[in-house]
C-alpha cells in the first residue's frame, strides 16, 4: 500500500520509513486503514452512481508495458460502433495513453499521477464527471502501471482486470499474488511472441488459479487478434443492457 510502497512521500521520508519504531510502525498502519477506508467510501459512491447510469466500468492493471493500451484501442475498434465508450487513463507523466485513445473517436481523460503509484476512487469520481460519461455505457480504467498498490484500490469497478504479457515471467501471479488475487480476469497477452520467449502459459494459470481459483483466463494477442474474438465474447456477455 502507499504506506509501505512510499507513495507521495520524499526519499528521505521513505528512508525514514525503513528504520520507524513500533510506534511509528502502529501509525503508519493506522494511516493506511484510514487510506483505504476512505478510498473504499468513494468506491461504494462511485460503484451506486455507475449502477444508476447502468455504466458497465472497468478496471484494467499490469505491469508497465503489458499492452493494456493496444488492448484498449483494439476492443474499442470491435465494438465503439455498438457501445458508447469512454476511457480513464492513469500515468504518472504524459498524456500519451490518452491521445492514442483519442485517435479513435473515443473520449479520454488522462489523470497524471506524479509520485502516486495508483489511481484512487475519489480521482476516478471526478473524471466521470470530467468526462460526461454517458448513461448505458462501457467505461475503461487504465490504471497506473503497477501491479502492488492498484491491488488494494477499490474504484468501484464491476470488474478488475489483470493483463500480464508473455513477455514477463511466468511466476507473477506468484510473485504479485495480492493483485492475482483481486482480480476477477486474467488476460495473457502478446501469444504472437511465445516462440521466442520461455514462458510456461500452462504454469502462468496453475499459478493463477492457486493464488484466486476462481479467476477466469483468456490468452490472446492484441497485435495480431489471435483469440481476441474470445475476449470481446466475454466482455459483450459481462455488460448489462442492450448494444445501440
Amino acid at each position: 500500500m502507499c504506506a509501505i510502497c512510499g507513495c507521495g512521500q520524499t526519499n528521505t521520508e521513505h528512508s525514514h520509513v525503513q528504520h520507524h519504531s513500533h510506534h511509528e510502525t502502529s501509525r503508519l498502519i493506522k494511516v493506511e486503514q484510514d487510506l483505504l477506508s476512505k478510498n473504499n467510501h468513494y468506491a461504494a459512491q462511485n460503484r451506486h452512481y455507475f449502477q444508476q447510469h447502468n455504466i458497465f466500468t472497468l478496471n484494467f492493471v499490469s505491469s508497465p508495458g503489458a499492452g493494456k493500451t493496444t488492448l484498449l484501442v483494439e476492443t474499442i475498434q470491435a465494438l465503439k460502433a455498438q457501445y458508447p465508450i469512454a476511457v480513464i487513463e492513469g500515468d504518472q507523466q504524459t498524456e500519451h495513453d490518452a491521445e492514442r485513445i483519442r485517435t479513435t473517436g473515443i473520449p479520454a481523460l488522462q489523470i497524471n499521477t506524479g509520485r502516486a503509484c495508483h489511481l484512487d476512487a475519489h480521482e476516478i469520481g471526478h473524471a466521470v464527471s470530467d468526462l460526461n460519461v454517458t448513461d448505458n455505457s462501457l467505461l475503461a480504467i487504465e490504471n497506473v502501471g503497477n501491479l502492488v498498490c492498484p491491488s488494494g484500490f477499490d474504484l468501484g469497478e464491476a470488474h478488475k482486470i489483470v493483463v500480464l504479457s508473455v513477455t514477463e515471467g511466468d511466476d507473477k501471479p506468484l510473485k504479485y499474488a495480492d493483485m492475482f488475487y483481486a482480480a476477477d480476469l486474467m488476460i495473457i497477452n502478446k501469444i504472437d511472441l511465445l516462440p521466442y520467449v520461455e514462458f510456461d502459459i500452462q504454469r502462468c494459470i496453475s499459478y493463477a488459479k492457486r493464488v484466486n481459483p476462481g479467476i477466469e483466463i483468456i490468452s490472446l494477442s492484441s497485435t495480431t487478434k489471435q483469440d481476441f474474438n474470445i475476449w470481446i465474447d466475454w466482455l459483450v456477455s459481462q455488460m448489462p443492457g442492450k448494444a445501440i
